[in-house]
């Protein structure tokens, strides 16, 4: 398996890390993509991969919606330098959040488009997050040619097929192990066609509930829970979905 959104800069790993990557490859993690969230986890991030001599850690620089507001000149010469280590595998996370608005909304949609013109630039795929902005969302993207991926996606049926028309694939997460609201994500899984399908654990958020007394910090280890819970709603054995989604993000981004 390859977990495709893991914040593994969180402060949180900051005591246990070198543990928490000794537990995922047990739990046959094979590679993880660390998510960049600003220029400074983004650079963090490079430095993690940096050290990684089990060499199984990727990932994104980019600036997600809530940080937007601290974008400036140099925002996009940083990111530009950042995608040319040998490591990052997309632009992002980037993309809108109109839930907290943690910055004006003007100010997400115009480093959203600057994040889309840099991954043209560079031929990478963006790492998407859209919450509560689907219509303006899709409108940016437009028929868009890009490639990425809509990660932790819980949206409606409509959004999803509007994302697999455009051509991206879509990131589940722990959310569709909770039967307290993951059950219409459950549902919509069976309309993601085969090859557009990636799992992740979005660590440390999103612990899923099946985990047995499940702790309050996910972690990439915890990914084979997604993946139990994706491959159930699909009707697929779980070495099935595994295979597949493995597939899927060694294409997408790369991984060798």
């Amino acid at each position: 398996m390859i977990d495709i959104g893991a914040n593994l800069t969180n402060r949180v790993f900051d005591s246990d890390r070198d543990a928490i990557m000794e537990r995922a490859a047990r739990a046959g993690v094979k590679a993880c993509i660390v998510t960049g969230t600003c220029v400074r986890t983004s650079r963090a991030a490079a430095k993690l991969c940096d050290s990684d001599h089990t060499k199984t850690l990727w990932f994104t620089a980019g600036v997600h919606p809530h940080n937007a507001k601290q974008c400036n000149s140099g925002t996009i010469r940083a990111l530009r330098e950042l995608a040319a280590h040998p490591r990052c595998v997309a632009i992002g996370e980037c993309g809108l959040d109109f839930n907290r608005d943690f910055s004006p909304r003007p100010i997400q949609e115009q480093w959203f488009h600057a994040q889309i013109d840099l991954a043209k630039e560079l031929g990478k795929p963006l790492f998407l997050h859209c919450r509560d902005a689907e219509a303006r969302f899709k409108a940016i993207l437009g028929s868009g040619k890009v490639t990425g991926v809509v990660h932790c996606f819980t949206g409606r049926q409509e959004d999803l097929d509007a994302y697999l028309h455009a051509g991206l694939h879509i990131g589940i997460t722990g959310w569709v192990a909770d039967e307290r609201r993951g059950q219409g994500l459950a549902r919509l899984l069976p309309r993601i066609p085969a090859d557009r399908l990636l799992i992740e654990t979005d660590c440390p958020y999103l612990t899923p509930r099946t985990v047995p007394n499940g702790p309050r910090r996910n972690e990439p280890s915890l990914l084979p829970y997604v993946l139990a819970a994706v491959a159930k709603a699909r009707s697929e054995a779980p070495e099935t979905t595994a295979a597949q989604t493995t597939a899927n993000a060694r294409r997408l981004f790369g991984i060798t």
